[in-house]
């Protein structure tokens, strides 16, 4: 018997259970189409065509366009504990807003339909792109920041932190690399190597409203469009794994 199998057939006969293997990572964009998602929306604008595969990436692109609601690009897969990673491309051209939800649920019984579910902000505009990576609330009780935990929608420059960073695609067509960690009700952000959130979410994630709503702890992710922006931006290289 060899080393290696000595160890194993020791390790067995003690008791001790081997490590089980990491989970791997799964793609949630195959680079040709979107398969895997759904978009959602106000009836009116469902034949606006603003979410796209193209170029072997997902394009957002409302540009000269703000006559809608939010739109959301909704997975049709649910998570509940994850690590997902994946890349954004951002123009300084673009001034519309957009932002990743997690945990998520689109009711269309509500008026016109509404995404219920915490998002991670991804805020192109020069004037405050440090917000991206904090997380709003869009769920109907709350509709504000939960980290920083503020009372509505209204950021104030206080916040803005020592560190950060968010590449434009005019410097070279540069891409954002951005992860979020879902376990349990810890939450954490990280962008371009920058952590821009690590918080406890007990209390908030699973307050009564979330409760209500089934989000908060499981659901859908969904990338954004937000109400009345003219907006541009890309993802690719979006990837999960399960905790």
């Amino acid at each position: 018997m060899n080393k290696l199998l000595l160890i194993l057939a020791l390790a067995l006969d003690s008791g001790i259970a081997a490590e089980p293997a990491a989970e791997k990572w799964t793609p949630l964009f195959n680079g040709k189409d979107l398969s895997g998602w759904k978009v959602q929306c106000q009836p009116q604008d469902r034949s606006k065509s603003f979410w796209s595969a193209d170029q072997g990436t997902i394009l957002c692109d409302s540009m000269g366009r703000k006559d809608h609601n939010y739109v959301w690009l909704l997975s049709e897969g649910e998570y509940g504990d994850f690590e997902l990673k994946l890349k954004f491309q951002v123009y300084r051209s673009s001034p519309g807003n957009s932002g990743l939800q997690f945990r998520s649920r689109f009711d269309p019984s509500a008026t016109g339909g509404w995404l219920d579910g915490p998002q991670v902000d991804i805020h192109p505009p020069e004037s405050m792109p440090w917000r991206t990576g904090l997380i709003y609330d869009e769920t109907r009780e709350e509709r504000r920041w939960i980290f920083p935990s503020l009372k509505d929608s209204t950021m104030e420059a206080r916040f803005k932190p020592d560190q950060f960073l968010l590449k434009y695609a005019e410097d070279g067509g540069a891409w954002n690399e951005f992860t979020l960690v879902c376990r349990g009700m810890q939450i954490k952000t990280i962008l371009n190597g920058l952590v821009r959130a690590d918080w406890n979410a007990a209390g908030v994630l699973d307050n009564p409203a979330h409760v209500k709503h089934q989000v908060g702890r499981q659901g859908h992710l969904a990338l954004q469009l937000h109400s009345g922006d003219e907006l541009r931006i890309r993802f690719k290289d979006i990837l999960i794994r399960e905790l």
